[in-house]
């Protein structure tokens, strides 16, 4: 076997007798270690010289980093794959920390379940809606119908809280309606814009259902959940009544539904929706001459709703003031079903378009003021903004 040498300097072979043979040259005992080392220009051996204790191995980072995320719980997969690797670094280099993190692997592993366990019990989802509540005292972008308010940021972009604030002052934004998504993987932020586009402008006729009394500066936003809020169980598309320049501001409420219009403005507006739906449904060719047939079904739908409207007028009971204006408007409403009616009949595209301009002329919206005055409601036809109409293209925010 062999046998290690001794600590300290290497000792040179000995002569007989215990002595070192001198060399030619040298003297016969080598000089002290320190001054070999001064000497030759090195500074001397220190505690953990070639032939000292070895030092101590170093800790390694990852396994701290690893036991600190297993600790916190709040992204536990990165502490997981963190105290994997810790644990493949410390066998490789030989350094210290294995207990960190094998405790910091441990500890993410119990965090994971955690986070499974609450997804699959609905604990985020109430955690959100408790959260939601606690908000609403802070003034945190978690709105109802019906409430007015402010964005620090505007209606454009990202925002993540608003200011209440009564309707009769200035404000950015009303809330009009509030739609629930279902659960799922998060839609993406297109689809999202999709959907909310066309449930906000479905909806916004339920809230005013007088067109009449919206400003044609009015404009359709709407907030949706982003990808982090979702994953707390954010669920709601906001529709937001702004104005068109979102640097402007609105003033007043704009909802006109049962809670603000009495039953006779409710059953004038009814019975006045149920032209608008027909006349919202133009043929899309603009021509007669392109589609008389089209055009002919059509005029018979037109002719249809008047007669409907013309029969829920008269059969209601208005008050003394508005009566009259109300009969002399069914009377008008009357001839111009007449008109649509022949139109519908008509043989050829001259004569379609004879009676179609004839029934246009009665029903213009201006034939309405005067009921629409006695009755309290809007009496200027809307003015919309734009080259063609009102503007239905909404803007968006992340929440």
């Amino acid at each position: 076997m062999s046998i290690p040498p001794p600590h300290g300097p290497p000792q040179e072979p000995q002569g007989p007798q215990g002595r070192r043979p001198a060399s030619q040259g040298q003297a016969p005992y080598p000089p002290p270690r320190s001054a070999r080392g001064a000497a030759s220009g090195f500074a001397p051996y220190g505690l953990y010289g070639p032939y000292g204790p070895r030092p101590p191995a170093l800790v390694n980072g990852v396994a701290v980093a690893a036991l600190v995320f297993g600790v916190l719980c709040l992204v536990p997969a990165v502490g997981l794959v963190l105290g994997l690797v810790a644990l493949w670094q410390i066998k490789r280099r030989g350094e210290r920390g294995r207990g960190m993190a094998i405790a910091g692997t441990v500890l993410s592993s119990l965090g994971l379940a955690l986070w499974g366990a609450a997804l699959a019990s609905g604990v985020l989802a109430d955690a959100w809606e408790g959260l939601k509540e606690g908000m609403r005292g802070n003034g945190v972008l978690v709105l109802a119908e019906g409430e007015c308010f402010d964005s620090p940021g505007g209606l454009e972009g990202w925002t993540a809280d608003a200011d209440r604030v009564p309707c009769g002052r200035e404000h950015d934004g009303e809330v009009f309606a509030v739609v629930t998504l279902p659960d799922g993987r998060y839609p993406g932020d297109d689809s999202l814009t999709d959907t909310a586009d066309e449930r906000c402008h479905d909806l916004q006729d339920a809230y005013v259902m007088d067109p009449w009394a919206l400003p044609g500066h009015v404009q359709v936003y709407y907030l949706v959940p982003s990808r982090e809020s979702w994953r707390f169980g954010d669920r709601e598309i906001t529709c937001v009544f702004g104005d068109r320049d979102p640097r402007q501001t609105l003033t007043g409420s704009l909802r006109r539904d049962e809670t603000t219009l009495d039953a006779h403005q409710l059953a004038y507006l009814e019975a006045e929706r149920v032209l608008g739906a027909v006349l919202d449904e133009t043929p899309g060719s603009g021509f007669p001459e392109d589609d008389l047939p089209g055009h002919r079904q059509w005029a018979a739908k037109v002719a249809d709703a008047l007669a409907e409207e013309v029969r829920m007028l008269r059969g209601h009971e208005w008050p003394a003031g508005a009566e009259r204006p109300v009969g002399d408007l069914a009377a008008d409403l009357e001839e111009a079903r007449g008109e649509w009616a022949k139109a519908a009949g008509a043989a050829d595209a001259d004569t379609y378009i004879e009676h179609a301009d004839a029934g246009w002329g009665v029903t213009d919206p201006y034939i309405s003021v005067t009921a629409r005055h006695a009755l309290g409601l809007a009496a200027a036809p809307p003015e919309y903004d734009g080259e063609a109409g009102r503007d239905t293209d909404g803007g968006g925010m992340k929440v």
